[in-house]
């Protein structure tokens, strides 16, 4: 009777599962223009990452129960194994072979699916070529170890795989343990959560601009191409056909170009590069344009719930979408909506975010320990309620528990994932995401589900639970089978510690300001630092006019460009936006004129004199790196030189990192009043 109980709560499990993957797709995929192996390629991987919140607790309890029985849910050990490789070898097939053929696949610009998918072929084919070659080393020292047989193998294949996924687990892990919880206690407070969406909106904005530029450039590529359709490339009339039934830009809206981009001759392979950056720009536009309404919406929301303070009434205005299911609960009414956001939500985010932040030392130092001894592991203690217990020592209480730390070790993990953009051109936007993005997050999704779900078996107690489980009897003999990797898992999540540090002290921005670095590589949502892009008063500046076009008119991406913006000739698709547009109302700085705007500007001079002219106004144009501006200010000057006979220059002191950096929120009530 338990037998059969067990198994039906364990089949309700993975039935719920699957049902929080389908709706997570619905929400980020285009279901109605995705196609079907899209479909069905992600959602496996994303059902098995997810599973393992339950196999690993059911794993612990069936492996401890005793001789008279178990206190929890428990499944036979055959099942168990079972499940166990098909959810390893499925994930290895999907990760490996077939998420990398769909992504480049769905990438891919041509247009018959016997090109697309020898492009695709290609491509990984160049990729596994270097994975053998690293993977070569790796089988000497496995074949001088363990000897040479198939065994060893099969051994190196797991154990790298395990090693290259338990590097990007512990990177991505350690991260979202401190930005997780500090988001959560960062969006308690009304007004701060207000500042930073403020002080994000230009860069925001900035993404938008740079994004729809792109799109101009290749579709005025396109419509250069669609000229000659009938002409000098009448042999891909139809692909041309399709490409300019995909444009979203109106011809009208598109500004004049000084020469075309297209190359006198339009061969296949160009149409499917042209193709495929069109696709990327579309994406990227789609993505930039859903963050920026976003940002917009919570700017609005945090305004209404600051502005509720005065008149006790809380409404929102959805300007994007409509009306979410919760607005419309029947006991939710203005005062009621005003009580719940303005002062229960901030206490109650201020608790959940001390759990987690809990929750998420428990787990540092567990990782720190449990490779020294497992006996001061307090994720061990946790689990573990009965450790001399003959009737199980893993109960249904430990396994709601383990199943708690799991999830939360994947939740910070996955968050990590989709916010630390050091990903490129993949992203995931609502109802919007590309193929080629859906494939990319899968897979790394489903190569995190091993790495994950071992690291945590570690962190309990081996002189009480031993190595009976099935997981470790299927893939933790392999991974020890060499002396390397006896130690592997038991010292490597030590380096934990680098994210959790870097993330906690502010690092990435420190070491961004002190080279001079810009862009997105290594910088994550939850970062609360000026940009440099003219503050949060332009950025309130920018909120307010794109919710006066958004009442007042349609949303189209035409309405979000400034009225002033103006475009120049530009030589080709390539150039950058600042020769493009000129610069945003509010901005200050050096206008740099162009070659021939100087050659009409200035007067006529001879050969040396204009050098020397370009060489100056080439010098006096470079700006100076970030940390040779902070070396400067940490310089003081003595005081023979500073004139005075006090103190020295007050130059500012260095600001260097701490931990919660940006968590300052003085400034009372910000915004529109």
């Amino acid at each position: 009777m338990m037998a059969l109980t067990s198994e039906v709560f364990s089949g309700l499990c993975l039935i719920a599962l699957a049902g929080i993957v389908l709706l997570l797709q619905r929400h980020y995929l285009p279901l109605r223009t995705t196609p079907e192996y899209l479909i069905v390629a992600t959602f496996f991987p994303l059902l098995i990452s997810c599973s393992i919140v339950i196999l690993v607790p059911i794993d612990l309890a069936s492996s401890s129960a005793g001789d008279d029985g178990s206190r929890g849910i428990v499944l036979h050990e055959r099942v168990l194994l079972v499940s166990w490789r098909v959810a390893y070898w499925l994930c290895f097939v999907l990760t490996w072979a077939v998420l990398p053929m769909l992504q480049s696949y769905s990438s891919s610009g041509h247009r018959s699916p016997r090109n697309r998918l020898l492009e695709a072929l290609r491509e990984n084919a160049r990729y596994q070529l270097m994975v053998l070659s690293v993977g070569l080393v790796g089988l000497v020292y496995v074949f001088i170890t363990s000897g040479v047989h198939l065994y060893s193998l099969k051994s190196l294949v797991m154990a790298l795989s395990y090693f290259y996924a338990l590097s990007i687990a512990i990177f991505l892990m350690g991260h979202g343990l401190v930005a997780v919880p500090r988001g959560i206690m960062r969006n308690a407070s009304i007004s701060g959560k207000l500042r930073r969406i403020q002080m994000h909106a230009p860069r925001a904005y900035d993404k938008l601009l740079d994004a729809t530029n792109n799109l101009e450039d290749v579709e005025v590529e396109i419509r250069e191409v669609m000229k000659r359709k009938n002409g000098s490339a009448r042999e891909f009339q139809d692909w041309i056909g399709e490409l300019g039934d995909m444009l979203q830009l109106p011809e009208s809206a598109i500004p004049v170009r000084s020469r075309a981009g297209a190359p006198p001759v339009i061969t296949e392979q160009y149409l499917a590069s042209l193709t495929r950056r069109f696709k990327i720009a579309t994406h990227k536009k789609a993505r930039f344009n859903s963050e920026w309404q976003a940002l917009v919406q919570s700017a609005a929301d945090a305004q209404a719930v600051l502005d509720s303070s005065r008149t006790k009434r809380l409404k929102f205005t959805n300007h994007f979408s409509g009306p979410s299911i919760f607005e419309k609960m029947p006991f939710l009414n203005a005062y009621t909506r005003h009580v719940l956001y303005y002062y229960v939500l901030p206490y109650f985010y201020r608790v959940i975010a001390a759990f987690l932040a809990l929750a998420s030392s428990c787990i540092v130092w567990s990782e720190l320990v449990h490779g020294f001894t497992t006996k001061l592991s307090l994720v061990s203690y946790t689990v573990i309620h009965h450790p001399s217990s003959t009737g199980g020592r893993i109960g249904f209480a430990g396994q709601a528990i383990a199943a708690a730390w799991i999830a939360y070790m994947c939740a910070c993990a996955y968050s990590s994932l989709t916010t630390v953009k050091v990903w490129g051109t993949h992203a995931l936007v609502k109802r919007m995401t590309s193929g080629s993005s859906a494939c990319f997050y899968a897979s790394y999704a489903a190569r995190l589900t091993v790495p994950l779900a071992y690291n945590f078996t570690g962190l309990l107690d081996k002189d009480v639970l031993g190595d009976e489980t099935v997981f470790y009897k299927f893939l933790g003999k392999l991974i020890n089978l060499t002396p390397l990797g006896e130690g592997f898992d038991g010292y490597f999540p030590v380096l934990i510690l680098l994210p959790v540090a870097a993330t906690g002290f502010g690092f990435y921005g420190w070491v961004k300001g002190m080279f001079g670095i810009s862009g997105d590589v290594m910088e994550d949502e939850d970062e609360d630092e000026d940009i440099g892009t003219g503050g949060w008063r332009e950025g309130s500046d920018l909120i307010e006019r794109e919710l006066l076009g958004a009442s007042g008119s349609s949303t189209g991406i035409r309405n979000l460009l400034p009225a002033a913006r103006v475009r120049s000739p530009v030589v080709g698709a390539g150039a950058s936006r600042t020769s493009r547009e000129q610069p945003r109302l509010g901005r200050t700085g050096p206008i740099h004129l162009t070659d021939s705007d100087e050659a009409d500007a200035a007067p006529q001079e001879g050969f040396l004199g204009g050098f020397f002219h370009r060489v100056k106004n080439t010098l006096d144009t470079v700006e100076t790196p970030g940390w040779i501006e902070g070396l400067k200010e940490n310089v003081k000057k003595p005081k023979w030189m500073s004139g005075e006979g006090g103190s020295s220059s007050g130059a500012p002191r260095p600001r260097w990192p701490r931990f919660g950096d940006g968590d300052d929120e003085s400034g009372g009530l910000l915004g529109r009043r």
